[in-house]
């Protein structure tokens, strides 16, 4: 049967310059392995598949593929889904607000004027990071140990460890080793200086099935990880926005702001660039 079809652009300040996202719409029936096949036959770094509730809570469920495995969530195709949702006539229960159904659980999803923005999931892995884990991530990013301010596992899914250093340029001036020999999952942040349309860049790099070291775009959920992990040392007090996919000639711009609650959103641009059908 034929299923809707959108390919979205998440994150970017225009089109195609943040992250792009398959979502296949009105997926029910599919069983998992051929939505596994099909994420790594479209070869993008995560295509979601939109199917019914399984709780009344919720709007749609959705589930998250990479290119070998399924997430229990992931930032840019949380807000992508719901743009793919909403664009295809979908209608939230709560005025204002969808809630998506996923690994974690459910994730609310709020407009912020022409953005979506989704509320931060908790952390499942906190706290320091071991020194033989840190000296492991300061070697995949050929850095020494002393150029490393801070780091913490932010994992709210993927497996984020979350590395600080002295300033943007110094993210940007990273050059990290090509491959490793077991996976790893690090976001790299660094702030910038005043004047500038971000206080942050942020760089997500992470091995692939075959141990190649690859960099994603623009990513949601490192940078609500991380903008936890800000908050909650003290380093952050308000919003901000993050710069990320700089140095692969993206212009990715992730709105991070508190509400009154001290919930954190994470929101940013969606548009679909194309539209069709997938017939299976």
């Amino acid at each position: 049967m034929p299923r809707p079809f959108q390919l979205v652009d998440v994150f970017g300040r225009g089109d195609f310059t943040g992250n792009p996202l398959a979502v296949v719409l009105d997926a029910d029936g599919l069983d998992g392995e051929t939505m596994q096949r099909i994420a790594c036959w479209l070869n993008l770094s995560e295509t979601t598949f939109l199917l019914k509730p399984t709780t009344p809570e919720a709007d749609y469920r959705v589930r998250i593929f990479t290119l070998d495995r399924e997430l229990p969530f992931a930032g840019h195709p949380t807000l992508g889904s719901c743009h793919a949702w909403l664009a295809a006539g979908g209608k939230s229960r709560r005025a204002g607000e969808v809630v998506q159904d996923c690994g974690v659980g459910l994730v609310h999803v709020r407009r912020d004027g022409e953005r979506l923005a989704f509320a931060a999931p908790p952390l499942i892995r906190t706290g320091a990071v071991e020194a033989a884990d840190l000296a492991e991530a300061a070697r995949v990013l050929r850095i020494g140990l002393d150029e490393i301010v801070d780091a913490h596992w932010v994992d709210n899914g993927p497996g984020w460890m979350a590395v600080r250093l002295k300033s943007a340029n110094a993210v940007l001036a990273l050059d990290p080793v090509r491959a490793h020999d077991r996976p790893v999952v690090l976001g790299v942040v660094g702030a910038h200086g005043p004047g500038g349309d971000a206080e942050y860049e942020i760089r997500a790099l992470f091995t692939d099935p075959c141990g190649a070291i690859v960099e994603d775009p623009v990513t949601g959920s490192l940078n609500a990880s991380v903008a936890q992990w800000l908050f909650a040392s003290g380093e952050r007090g308000d919003g901000y926005v993050a710069a990320q996919g700089t140095r692969l000639g993206r212009e990715g711009r992730v709105y991070i702001d508190r509400d009154g609650a001290g919930e954190i959103w994470v929101g940013g641009a969606v548009r679909t660039l194309f539209s069709g059908q997938l017939v299976d």
